[in-house]
């Protein structure tokens, strides 16, 4: 009998970028607040990356409430940090990976193999693609 163990993103965070950095050059490292750990952000350095990982509010007491009132604060006097304009990248792909989950397929595939749930993923990313196009023009 086959079980599958659930495992949280933030358990293989510093094995899948020890890999992706053998394989592509990055600058950053853009996470959520999931990933708000002093290990991955140690190792993140360790790369020669620059972690921009969403703080966890729950980590600390008050620090939430820290958090909006320096967010108020900010919009304010117009700043936004450097940091945040990076992250904010990251929040469209999100966007997108959700979309395609969430109306084009991606949350249930019924096929196996590796090639099938290719060809049905990448027929779901044509799917937002047009979708994505036609708003644009209208």
């Amino acid at each position: 009998m086959l079980t599958s163990a659930s495992v949280h993103d933030s358990q293989v965070a510093i094995p899948l970028a020890t890999m992706t950095a053998a394989r592509v050059t990055s600058l950053y490292d853009l996470m959520d607040s999931a990933y708000d750990v002093a290990a991955i952000k140690q190792h993140s350095r360790d790369l020669g990356h620059v972690p921009i990982i969403d703080t966890n509010p729950r980590a600390t007491t008050g620090l939430k409430l820290e958090l909006a009132q320096e967010a108020t604060r900010q919009r304010q006097v117009g700043h936004r940090l450097a940091e945040q304009i990076r992250y904010r990248e990251r929040s469209t792909a999100e966007r997108v990976n959700g979309g395609l989950k969430d109306n084009h397929g991606g949350r249930t595939v019924r096929v196996r193999g590796p090639v099938k749930v290719m060809c049905h993923l990448m027929f779901g990313v044509l799917s937002f693609t047009a979708l994505q196009l036609l708003r644009l023009v209208t």
